[in-house]
């Protein structure tokens, strides 16, 4: 048991459907056997949370503790735990656990295990001044980066770094990114330091600044220019990485693809795509979706980020405004991640 056991802990939940966020007092859970405890120092707000919040049948039942992106200090440690030390700056992101013993975990893929286990949506999620977690979710956070720096890299920051150093452009290679938002902006950033040619694509000429400011080289304003006829016109892209909650832009921009090009989605709002298979098929193009990453996809995606100058650009503001920094993200005016803190 810690040494504050009764200690009285703070988390941001929803109590019933279509509530708003409330922070309460609430206890910690202490570690079972393979969990740890954390004192939660920073938690990121991801689009993922909205649907959350709005969630009128959880699965776990009321009240819910959204939050994917947490990082804190390793408070308590659980039975047959090692490898692990109290007082460790980790991270916990997406990946909340697997079962260890399906197809997929058997060969490393554990994000894709059919029983994941996602923090806020399987258990008590990370708006909170505590959480308790499998041991194997944990993620080191390295020295250069603060706690609210680091707190994204557990779903923004390893979702966009895993997508693109695994999509087969190379150093040189023309590599676009769709949206300029919480996903996008670190996307550009880990485009350009791996040595692409980057793009970035946004609506507004008022974001252009912005795009050279993050790395990229090139920069398509889609209220002056169809994005896909301009990646013409600048050699067609190996890549289009799409971060936008909007599916509507990818048809045409699928023209912009080389041939053997990818085009992988990241953010997507649920609507079908409509396009037409020949503009795949006659140019060997592909379409891709990409997931998270592991907790050591994240380790290596904020040492990556501590080597070559990459941080996400956030917003903090204290776990009490929850349900404000919330409706700051739905009306798009995070810039570009919004983050609770629990420090007084």
């Amino acid at each position: 048991m810690s040494q504050d056991a009764d200690h009285v802990h703070r988390a941001a939940q929803v109590a019933e459907p279509g509530a708003a966020v409330r922070v309460v007092p609430v206890r910690e859970r202490a570690p079972d056997i393979g969990e740890v405890r954390i004192d939660v120092e920073a938690t990121g707000i991801c689009g993922a949370d909205i649907g959350t919040v709005r969630n009128p049948a959880p699965v776990t039942g009321f009240p819910i503790t959204p939050g994917h992106e947490v990082a804190g200090v390793i408070a308590e440690l659980g039975p047959r735990v090692r490898g692990w030390d109290v007082g460790e700056r980790v991270t916990v992101g997406w990946f909340g656990g697997s079962c260890a013993h399906c197809s997929a975990c058997r060969v490393g893929d554990v994000v894709h295990c059919p029983e994941r286990k996602i923090p806020g949506m399987s258990y008590a999620g990370g708006w909170s001044s505590t959480i308790t977690v499998p041991a194997a979710t944990l993620s080191r956070i390295p020295e250069g980066l603060t706690a609210a720096e680091a707190a994204p890299f557990g779903c923004a920051g390893v979702t966009t770094f895993n997508a693109l150093r695994h999509s087969g452009a190379g150093p040189g290679d023309l590599v676009a990114v769709l949206g300029i938002g919480g996903l996008g902006h670190l996307a550009v950033q880990f485009a350009a330091a791996m040595g692409f040619e980057t793009v970035a694509i946004g609506r507004g000429e008022e974001k252009r600044k912005l795009a050279e400011e993050l790395g990229a080289r090139h920069y398509i304003d889609t209220e002056r220019q169809e994005p896909g006829a301009a990646l013409r016109q600048l050699g067609r892209a190996r890549l289009i990485l799409s971060t936008a909650s909007s599916s509507k832009p990818l048809a045409e921009l699928v023209d912009g693809l080389a041939p053997r090009g990818r085009l992988t989605v990241v953010g997507f709002d649920g609507s079908p795509l409509q396009l037409p298979l020949a503009r795949l098929v006659m140019a060997a193009r592909s379409v891709t979706g990409h997931l998270t990453g592991s907790p050591a996809d994240t380790e290596q995606a904020m040492r990556f980020a501590v080597a070559t100058g990459v941080r996400p650009r956030v917003q903090t503001v204290p776990l009490e405004q929850a349900q404000q920094a919330l409706d700051t993200q739905q009306e798009g005016r995070a810039r570009f991640r919004m983050v609770l803190t629990t420090s007084a």
